[in-house]
């Protein structure tokens, strides 16, 4: 694995989506190196590609609640598990559960396996709540796919939360899981 500047020079290949991605940090001048990689499936190959991004490597979990009337895509730590309970209570709601892949689809433009926070640049009718674990915070970069779970990217934190979250208008909500 090799970590490349900026835009990948050869753009054959890759999904429209993943180009969206592109397009979007270039027009906001946002700098991201990123690693070109076999389909990611399990953490255990996330943490390789953490070794080459050098970067904090979040899980990112596509959640609802009960009724299917609220969605979020949750941004943890690789190393940290969900506790559905101390969630749902930190924001008020009705028991969470994973969302179907179909809202995933609809909502973001993303399949398992590729779920991000940059799929939010497809959620045009804010139909999905940002949630951000506040150990996510704690690096100087943050990894995540482009829409796809053949490259990843590094982002600089200050850049992800001063630039990039503001300009997909998803206003996070902090939260402290154990």
């Amino acid at each position: 694995m090799k970590l490349e500047h900026g835009r990948p020079e050869n753009m054959e290949g890759r999904l429209k989506k993943e180009v969206r991605v592109y397009d979007f940090l270039d027009k906001l001048h946002v700098e991201y190196d990123f690693v070109d990689h076999e389909a990611v499936e399990n953490m255990e190959v996330c943490a390789q590609i953490d070794g080459a991004l050098q970067a904090m490597i979040c899980k990112n979990l596509f959640l609802c609640n009960r009724k299917e009337t609220q969605f979020y895509l949750l941004m943890i730590p690789a190393n940290k598990k969900l506790n559905f309970k101390e969630l749902s209570d930190q924001l008020g709601t009705s028991r969470l559960t994973f969302a179907k892949e179909t809202y995933m689809q609809e909502f973001l433009d993303i399949t398992p396996g590729a779920v991000s926070v940059l799929g939010l640049i497809n959620d045009h009718e804010k139909r999905v709540q940002l949630l951000v674990d506040r150990q996510v915070m704690e690096d100087d970069y943050i990894g995540c796919h482009p829409c796809t779970n053949t490259t990843s990217l590094r982002i600089r934190e200050q850049d992800m939360w001063d630039v990039v979250i503001p300009a997909m208008q998803h206003e996070p909500i902090f939260v402290d899981l154990a």
